[in-house]
């Protein structure tokens, strides 16, 4: 799975058509095959931060989405920030969920008798 984030500083003066290209971008991303999400975010204690996540099942289809001209606008958005967006994209080989506090909260009772 890949997961990938942009966090981007807009100005208040381009912030409503960089928010209208990234929802059209994540509506796009969102109906590719391999897609499994994508969001855009506002910081609340950081003004002007926009944060766009997305969740890819596979890096082939992922790549060929940041060959699209869909991506091309998210390109244009983030060359419209402030100062240079950070763009992270990262491989995840396994993923956990609820199951993994339930385990950590069952070892803590073990370890303190409380079971």
């Amino acid at each position: 799975m890949i997961h990938s984030s942009i966090r981007m500083s807009i100005s208040p003066k381009k912030r409503t058509e960089a928010l209208k290209i990234l929802r059209m971008a994540a509506e796009h991303c969102k109906i590719q095959p391999e897609c499994l999400s994508c969001n855009i975010y506002e910081d609340l204690d950081v003004k002007n931060i926009i944060l766009l996540t997305a969740k890819w099942l596979c890096g082939e289809d992922f790549e060929q989405y940041l060959r699209s001209k869909e991506y091309r606008n998210v390109l244009l958005v983030m060359e419209m920030a402030e100062n240079e967006p950070e763009v992270q994209f990262d491989e995840v080989s396994r993923s956990t969920g609820i199951e993994t506090v339930e385990k950590a909260r069952r070892y803590n009772r073990v370890q303190n008798g409380s079971d």
